[in-house]
């Protein structure tokens, strides 16, 4: 099969789903049982998951560490991950090892931890990106939070489970206009 009819058959996979698991850190994924869904996994001859899109939803996860091992070990074609739920977690930054997924285009990360508004800027490198949670963290309380998020990220089209409107982008750019400078020295500031 070539690798073009990999990636068009997997879209249509379910998901490898480790949510409400509570698991701790990424290395426990190994050992644990992913939960079944209506369709059953499909499974390559060495034994892995078929899938572009990994569920670590609703679990007690603190950070990523062997992030990039383990899903080497659970998926055939990590590359090709799409979909990454890591909502309502424990995580209190963007970790940049999700940078590292080029064919990402969904990644949820609603309720989380996440303090600095300015982790949004490492998901700028994501060329397919579309669809990003962010609400239910404390960034969600800084002043601008989805503009800068839309500022940061202009190919999204769906943020915080709404549609991202032209009129959203218009804002967005006034917002940018407005304050990236100040907004820039208040991360700057914080970071230190």
């Amino acid at each position: 099969m070539s690798r073009q009819g990999y990636v068009n058959s997997s879209v249509q996979e379910p998901p490898l789903d480790y949510s409400f698991r509570s698991i701790h850190v990424i290395q426990d994924l190994v050992s644990e049982e992913p939960r079944s869904g209506l369709r059953p996994l499909k499974h390559s001859k060495s034994g892995k998951s078929v899938t572009q899109s990994l569920w670590l939803n609703n679990n007690v996860l603190s950070d990523l560490r062997d992030f990039n091992q383990v899903v080497s070990q659970l998926l055939e074609h990590p590359e090709n991950l799409a979909w990454i739920d890591l909502s309502f977690n424990d995580l209190t930054s963007i970790d940049p090892v999700l940078t590292t997924f080029f064919n990402l285009s969904v990644l949820y990360l609603h309720g989380n931890s996440i303090q600095r508004l300015g982790e949004v800027n490492k998901l700028a490198v994501l060329p397919r990106l579309r669809s990003l949670t962010l609400h239910g963290n404390p960034i969600e309380e800084e002043k601008g939070y989805r503009q800068y998020v839309l500022c940061s990220l202009p190919r999204i089209t769906t943020f915080d489970f709404s549609g991202v409107t032209k009129t959203d982008r218009t804002t967005a750019e006034v917002w940018k206009r407005m304050n990236i400078k100040t907004k820039k020295a208040h991360l700057k500031k914080n970071a230190l």
